[in-house]
C-alpha cells in the first residue's frame, strides 16, 4: 500500500486521541453498539460520527463538499491548507467528554475508506478497530432504505441497482475493505463481529468486545444492554418519498454547512421553499417502523449471487467463521 506520510495527518497530541474507533459497516448496528458501549462506566463516546480521518474524501462524504455557484468555487476540507483548525476541531469532540476511561468514536464511513485505515495507523497511539458486519444484501437494502428516508435515494431499489449501485454496494464489500486495515494494523489490534450476533446473542458478543477493550463486561447493569437505536423508518408512500427527494435535492447543499469548522460563508439556513415542502410532506407522507418494505425475491436472489463471489476469502481474512452463516448453501 501507498503510504501517506504527509505529517498534517498526524496528530501532535496523544492525549484526546480515541483509544478505539467503532468504524462500520453502516447500516449493521453500529448506532446500537455505539450507546451500548456508552453505557459502560469506564468508555465514553463522542456523540456524532466525525469522520475525521476520510473528511477529504469525496466518495464517503460528497455532502462535506460545497459549491459556491456566484464564483465557480469549491468549498472543501482541506488538513493541509487548515491543519490546526481540524485537528483542534477532532480532539475538541473527546475533550468535550471529559471522561478518564476509554474514549470511543463512531465513524461508519471508515471500513471503506483506504485513506481512513492508513491515517489511523499512522498515529502516534495504538486504536483498536470495531467492525460490525452483516449479511451484504441486508445491508445493502437497509442502506437503500436511508438514502430513501434521508433525501438522498431518485430511484426505487431495482432502479438503483441498475444506475447507481455503488450507492448501495459499496459498504457490503467487507473482503476488500476489511483487507485496507489488516495491511496496515496487528491483527490483534482488530475485532470483527456479526450484526446477527449483536442481535442474537448479546451478552456473548458484548463481552467479546469488552475483553477485546479490556474493560469489565461485569460492569454493565442488565438494562444497559437493552438498547436498539436508530431503527428503521420506512416511509408511507415510497413514491411520494421519491419525488420529493428529486424536488428537494437541492436542500443536500445545507445539511452539513455548520458541522465542520470550515463553515462555507454560504448554504447557511435552509431556504423557505424547502421548509414548506418538507413540511406538508411530513404530513402526507409519515414514516415509521410499523411500514414494512418487501424486497422482490429476484432482488434478494441477484445481490446474494453478487455477494457470493465477492467475499469469498473473508474466513481466511478474519479467522472466523462468517461466510457459511451468511451463505449456507
Amino acid at each position: 500500500m501507498k503510504h501517506d506520510t504527509q505529517s498534517h495527518w498526524i496528530s501532535k497530541d496523544v492525549t484526546h486521541l480515541p483509544d478505539f474507533i467503532i468504524g462500520g459497516a453502516m447500516k449493521s448496528g453500529t448506532t446500537t453498539l455505539h450507546a451500548i458501549l456508552n453505557n459502560h462506566p469506564d468508555i465514553c463516546i463522542a456523540h456524532n460520527e466525525l469522520g475525521f480521518f476520510d473528511v477529504d474524501s469525496i466518495l464517503q462524504h460528497p455532502d462535506f463538499n460545497f459549491f459556491d455557484k456566484a464564483n465557480t468555487l469549491w468549498h472543501s476540507p482541506d488538513l493541509e491548507t487548515a491543519s490546526d483548525l481540524f485537528w483542534d476541531w477532532y480532539r475538541d469532540q473527546f475533550k468535550a467528554l471529559n471522561h478518564s476511561g476509554l474514549l470511543g468514536e463512531d465513524s461508519t464511513t471508515y471500513l471503506a475508506s483506504k485513506r481512513a485505515a492508513l491515517r489511523i495507523s499512522q498515529q502516534p497511539k495504538p486504536i483498536k478497530m470495531i467492525f460490525v458486519l452483516r449479511h451484504p444484501t441486508a445491508r445493502t437494502i437497509s442502506n437503500y432504505l436511508h438514502l430513501l428516508k434521508s433525501g438522498r435515494a431518485i430511484y426505487n431499489l431495482e432502479d438503483t441497482l441498475r444506475y447507481n449501485p455503488h450507492s448501495i454496494i459499496n459498504r457490503s464489500l467487507y473482503l476488500e475493505q476489511l483487507q485496507y486495515y489488516y495491511d496496515v494494523l496487528p491483527f490483534q489490534q482488530i475485532q470483527v463481529v456479526l450484526f446477527e450476533d449483536l442481535i442474537h446473542d448479546r451478552n456473548s458478543c458484548l463481552k467479546r468486545i469488552c475483553d477485546f477493550l479490556g474493560v469489565d463486561f461485569d460492569k454493565y447493569q442488565t438494562t444497559d444492554l437493552e438498547v436498539h437505536s436508530n431503527k428503521t423508518v420506512i416511509p408511507k408512500y415510497i413514491w411520494l418519498q421519491l419525488l420529493r427527494n428529486k424536488w428537494m435535492q437541492g436542500s443536500r447543499d445545507y445539511r452539513y454547512s455548520r458541522f465542520l469548522p470550515n463553515q462555507p460563508s454560504f448554504n447557511k439556513t435552509l431556504p423557505l421553499r424547502y421548509r414548506l415542502i418538507d413540511k406538508m410532506h411530513q404530513q402526507i407522507n409519515p414514516k415509521g417502523s410499523h411500514y414494512k418494505f418487501i424486497p422482490l425475491d429476484s432482488t434478494v436472489a441477484l445481490l446474494d449471487k453478487y455477494f457470493k463471489i465477492e467475499l469469498e476469502g473473508i474466513d481466511a481474512l478474519t479467522q472466523q467463521n462468517i461466510y457459511s452463516k451468511w451463505f449456507p448453501n
